[in-house]
């Protein structure tokens, strides 16, 4: 069978970090849907730029647009509001055959507000009300003012895609987020099923840290090259399994509650070295999310080996990690370095796409 496919019989679901308006809208992605089984999508803000500023598929869309006085900010809102609007609809089926486990379209927030949280809270409200979708989330980073914009939302029913998660720490806040605002919505007598997962990056820790290791004199630093990118995520799964356990969340169980999974994103091989497929098979487990741009889907379908990696290698994990500690080298630190880097990442394609789209614009205008 192929190994896509084979995700969810291990409890994984396997979907989408892609989006193109063409792609949508000529049968690709019905295609993913039918042939691999991939149950959602995810976007961000340099996804977006690929897709508008790198193609021809929007300028009809934006010629219309700036004909109607429209700014390129608000231009840009349009496009990919109607982008995940209509993969939204694709995936309804999924989402009703799951019965709301998949089936899901992520549009994040601007990532200018990264560190507003009440302009997050607004923008994520406008968002979720715009798109007038059951099986959309609402991506929002989890910086440090991303946490209370993120209880807040979710406390108000907003299906929430938390991103650019990089610590263990930041990720059992967001999971305490989470309960809070299940609570809150318990005590306000609220439908307790809100839908919502933790994107937890993945690849990009190994990019980071691999150097330094390879540099680091201590013959043990050698044994984690390649290491702690999975041991850190099998870490976050640890905290997972023990904040979605007990007597206290079982009974939220029993009144509708659902868990928040955990999310593998970039999970694209960045080291050529590697194998393609590395940060896909070792992440494979029950109650998670792995999304994977098309490339790494297909080289899935290829080379993939899934069964569950999760569940016996927590340990292990976290042993690896009190190694780098050991070592020297701060796993907060090296979180917080990648979180900035995450934002910045995000804000500059963003720029560069609201640059293009003016430029596109002002041909029209002129």
């Amino acid at each position: 069978m192929n190994p896509v496919r084979q995700l969810p019989t291990f409890g994984q679901s396997p979907w989408l970090d892609f989006i193109r308006r063409s792609f949508v809208r000529d049968g690709s992605l019905q295609k993913l849907i039918e042939h691999d089984g991939v149950r959602g999508v995810t976007s961000n803000p340099a996804i977006f730029e690929q897709a508008i500023a790198q193609s021809s598929d929007y300028d009809d869309a934006i010629r219309e647009y700036a004909g109607q006085g429209l700014s390129s900010l608000e231009i840009y809102d349009l496009l990919s509001i109607e982008d995940v609007g209509e993969a939204a609809d694709l995936f309804r089926g999924v989402y009703e055959e799951t019965n709301g486990l998949d089936g899901y379209v992520s549009l994040e927030v601007s990532p200018l507000l990264a560190h507003d949280t009440e302009g997050t809270v607004h923008d994520a409200r406008r968002l979720w009300k715009e798109l007038n979708r059951p099986n959309v989330m609402i991506k929002v980073p989890a910086t440090e003012a991303g946490v209370p914009a993120i209880e807040t939302l979710l406390s108000e029913g907003i299906n929430i895609n938390v991103t650019l998660l990089f610590s263990l720490e930041r990720y059992a806040a967001v999971a305490d987020a989470y309960l809070q605002a299940v609570r809150t919505r318990q005590a306000n007598h609220q439908d307790l099923h809100v839908a919502s997962v933790a994107s937890f990056f993945v690849s990009r820790m190994d990019s980071l840290v691999d150097p330094r290791l390879e540099a680091d004199t201590n013959p043990d630093a050698k044994a984690l090259v390649g290491e702690v990118a999975i041991a850190n995520s099998r870490a976050a799964y640890g905290i997972f399994q023990e904040k979605f356990s007990g007597e206290a969340w079982e009974s939220l169980v029993l009144q509708g509650a659902v868990p928040q999974r955990l999310l593998w994103a970039s999970t694209s091989t960045k080291n050529k070295a590697y194998p393609k497929v590395k940060y896909v098979d070792a992440l494979v487990g029950p109650t998670t999310v792995n999304t994977m741009p098309l490339q790494t889907i297909e080289d899935y379908r290829a080379e993939g080996k899934p069964a569950n990696r999760l569940t016996e290698y927590v340990a292990t994990a976290r042993e690896q990690l009190a190694q780098m500690e050991r070592l020297g080298h701060s796993l907060t630190d090296l979180a917080h370095e990648l979180e900035t880097d995450a934002v910045k990442k995000f804000v500059d394609p963003f720029n560069s796409l609201l640059a293009s789209i003016e430029a596109k614009r002002a041909k029209v205008t002129a």
